[in-house]
């Protein structure tokens, strides 16, 4: 197996894409070889192309991307190999073969800093690598990604077997879908009479590309009233709807007055119960503050590289609303099976089939990321071996 090699998208430097060849592995203890089958075009996977290399790593000023790289974090395909004789558990306890197909956990938490030891979601893990991400293509045995015909998985990490009823172009979508964890934990946050998200609460997505569409559908499966999915693209709008959005609002076509004035038009004058920020852009975060109610609740959930800063009125924004802020820095490792379940239990009612609207094949990887930002694509996924 090692005389073999494997074609990898290695993304050498920002804005410059190359397809190379690397050995193919057999994998250590504790290691797995899977064998890609798609792999999802992230926002981050975009802002490192376009060289903002600061990104989200378990630390509160980021970390730097060392590249090469392969990217690729939301990955489905299946086991080639298992390293020592030991076997391997999926994170639910499931023994796993080769020939199970899996989704691969997107980052890997060291287990010893003060975060890991005291139970703190897995992302705030102060030493935590990044599939796709913080792990070098320079280094052996490479293949840390999805945009290749194989990845390597390294000990530590976690993976999830696939629901047999859950097909590939909809498994893709489990890390995107984890994220939304951060609608559950909003549930949790009481800091007043009232839980943060109740039955009926009017629940504004600003930006409605693949994670803000996931918030959508968490946010109408936990019952929620009136959704009003914002964004630029008539396209997604359009498709947001079909995911349980009861309004749509285009950017282009609308001033943030007209915005306001829509939502509190729904609400007796008061403003959103709760506002997701999936846009990825900093600017979206002042709107989205002013679009809450007294004591609304803000999730964060869009910024995970460092685009700049915004400013922000603490009278006007923060203490005269009495505001609530939940930043969400990623998924958590139990997200991940619900997720798949929900999704395939939800197949008949959601148009999920539909979602990964745009496949390319490695050689085409640069026309790949550059569908990914156009306005007539919901989620670009790269199939290795087309």
């Amino acid at each position: 197996m090692s005389r073999e090699l494997v074609l990898a998208a290695t993304l050498v430097q920002p804005g410059q894409y190359e397809v190379r060849e690397y050995p193919l592995p057999e994998p250590g203890p504790g290691c797995v070889l899977v064998k890609m089958e798609l792999s999802g075009i992230c926002g981050t996977d975009k802002h490192a192309y376009q060289g903002y290399i600061n990104q989200y790593a378990g630390i509160g000023d980021g970390k730097k991307i060392r590249f090469p790289i392969i990217q690729g974090h939301e990955n489905v395909g299946t086991i080639a190999a298992i390293g020592g004789s030991s076997g391997y558990t999926d994170f639910e306890g499931l023994r796993l073969a080769v020939g199970d197909r899996v989704v691969v956990g997107a980052n890997v938490s060291c287990g010893e800093c003060y975060y890991c030891r005291h139970d703190f979601p897995y992302y705030f893990c102060q030493n935590m690598t990044d599939y796709g991400n913080n792990l070098s293509a320079a280094d052996p045995p490479h293949l840390f990604g999805g945009w290749s015909q194989y990845m390597y998985i390294i000990p530590g990490s976690f993976l999830v077997r696939v629901p047999d009823d859950l097909p590939s172009e909809v498994a893709v979508l489990t890390e995107v879908m984890a994220v939304t964890v951060g609608l559950d934990r909003a549930k949790q946050m009481s800091a007043f009479p009232s839980e943060a998200f109740l039955f009926d609460d009017t629940v504004v997505v600003l930006g409605v590309g693949p994670l803000g569409m996931c918030f959508l559908m968490k946010a109408r499966m936990l019952g929620a009233g009136n959704i009003i999915a914002v964004d630029l693209s008539d396209y997604r709008l359009q498709f947001a709807k079909r995911l349980g959005a009861d309004h749509a609002l285009n950017v282009s076509q609308t001033s943030l007055a007209d915005r306001l004035d829509f939502i509190r038009s729904l609400t007796q004058g008061r403003g959103a119960d709760m506002v997701i920020e999936t846009a990825g852009v900093p600017q979206a975060v002042p709107e989205a503050l002013d679009m809450l109610r007294l004591g609304g609740l803000l999730v964060e959930a869009g910024n995970f590289s460092d685009l700049g800063e915004v400013p922000i009125s603490p009278f006007r924004h923060l203490c005269s609303k009495s505001v609530r802020i939940l930043g969400v820095g990623g998924e958590e490792p139990a997200s991940y099976g619900p997720s798949m379940r929900q999704m395939a239990r939800y197949m008949s009612n959601y148009p999920l089939r539909e979602f990964v609207s745009h496949r390319f094949p490695l050689r085409d990887v640069e026309a790949a990321v550059q569908k990914s930002v156009a306005s007539d694509s919901m989620k670009v996924a790269i199939a290795p071996w087309a």
